[in-house]
């Protein structure tokens, strides 16, 4: 076993935040040190924690669609790396998922990014993905969006593609108007 391999391993019986999971610890990668493109999204939801398949729901078929990738593109580890900033589902709040557990990104991202080394395009989903990858805490979601300019060619700023964000889709059509053709040619060129 390498030890990419072994520290994969280590992931996926991770058990840091156990005390804190009312659902139970299932952490959910995909990496490989061959891939291009890193996801870099939020926390797995329920739906995601019952199947062990990262963005196996709606806000994954918007994501794909965003990125222009077919499903099995999307879940071949050797072009596409999802690491979320919380590998286990955190549960349930009054206003929907609560956020990624603290323990998880500090204990292991920094680790496996050290083996993606052929990143060509990180795309950085939703709040939580923003603030520690990008430092953008004094800006809105919807503004470092906006200035995803700013970050070009390594990284791309997304919302949360989740079904909750259909109102943001239509208040911002320039999203889909300007950014997403952007995103799939970029997503494209990666894993060509």
């Amino acid at each position: 076993m390498s030890g990419f391999e072994t520290l994969i391993a280590e992931v996926r019986r991770c058990r840091l935040c156990e005390p804190s999971l009312r659902d139970g610890v299932r952490p959910v990668v995909q990496a490989d040190p061959q891939a291009r493109v890193l996801v870099a999204g939020q926390a797995p939801g329920r739906k995601v924690h019952a199947s062990g398949i990262p963005f196996d729901d709606a806000s994954g078929d918007r994501l794909r669609d965003w990125m222009g990738v077919a499903r099995a593109t999307f879940y071949d580890a050797s072009k596409i790396a999802i690491l979320p900033m919380g590998f286990c589902f955190p549960g349930t709040g009054k206003s929907g998922d609560l956020p990624p557990r603290p323990e998880c990104a500090p204990a292991w991202r920094g680790q496996i990014l050290q083996h993606l080394e052929g990143l060509e395009l990180t795309l950085v989903i939703g709040r939580y993905a923003i603030d520690h990858h990008l430092s953008a805490r004094s800006r809105s979601v919807t503004d470092t969006v906006k200035r995803w300019r700013e970050h070009e060619p390594s990284i791309i700023p997304l919302p949360h593609p989740s079904p909750r964000n259909n109102l943001w889709l239509r208040r911002n059509p320039w999203f889909e108007q300007e950014l997403i053709p952007v995103l799939r040619e970029r997503v494209a060129r990666a894993l060509t």
